[in-house]
């Protein structure tokens, strides 16, 4: 079961990468990172110092949440008691936002000319910084697998570091490979770019209908005490 959550909280962090909002501001920053430096291998490493900067950002930010949830007696021991019964409805939550049930108008991105300003005084170490800003301009597809799944999840396995982190390093992925496409001067990131923004749609959506399943189980199971597998309440 523990395997089972970690290798949901580095899907999860893939799944925010391949967001329309945080992907398009990933290539976008690498793109322009790229513009500055003449060598694939330099290239490359700016893409990896950018990941590394993301993975840091939402590896801190997860920790300082989650142990600030963990070192409070009275609030931990209340979710200690109810987490599953909040589970439920939060997952049910996060999966219409994903299906876009819910919608939020709620700027979450760095675009345009200030990500170009941004990306090309940083060259490649400022590429680390950079990640770390563009990784916390939460948008609401990414806030809500962070703040209504990744969150509840590492509280409810009492993992103050590993969760965090698998989900820093999901985000960085996606990016990472576009990082290696673009120092190789591939010609077909536009044709990479048009298929993994097909794949995100189809895996929000399943991701999407799975939450609200598994939210609709948790809520009957231990908000109403209905048992569909016998033994789980």
């Amino acid at each position: 079961m523990a395997l089972l959550a970690a290798a949901s909280a580095l899907w999860l962090g893939i799944l925010t990468s391949v967001s329309p909002c945080p992907l398009a501001t990933n290539i976008a920053a690498i793109s322009f990172i790229a513009r500055r430096i003449s060598s694939p291998g330099a290239v490359f490493l700016a893409g990896s110092v950018y990941t590394l900067g993301r993975t840091v950002a939402y590896l801190v930010l997860g920790m300082l949440i989650v142990v600030g949830i963990l070192s409070i007696p009275g609030l931990s021991n209340f979710l200690g008691v109810y987490v599953n019964k909040l589970l439920g409805p939060i997952l049910v939550v996060v999966g219409m936002v994903l299906l876009e049930l819910i919608k939020f108008n709620i700027a979450g991105s760095i675009e345009g000319e200030r990500v170009q300003m941004l990306a090309e005084k940083g060259g490649v170490w400022g590429a680390g910084l950079l990640g770390i800003v563009f990784a916390l301009a939460f948008c609401p597809v990414s806030a809500a697998l962070f703040f209504g799944s990744l969150i509840p999840m590492a509280v409810k396995h009492n993992s103050r570091f590993l969760f965090p982190l698998l989900y820093g390093i999901g985000t960085g992925l996606p990016v990472l490979i576009f990082a290696v496409l673009i120092a190789m001067g591939a010609r077909h990131v536009g044709t990479a770019f048009d298929r993994l923004k097909q794949f995100e749609w189809w895996a929000r959506r399943i991701t999407g209908a799975v939450f609200i399943l598994v939210g609709i189980y948790h809520s009957l199971t231990y908000i109403f005490g209905i048992q569909l597998i016998p033994g789980t309440a």
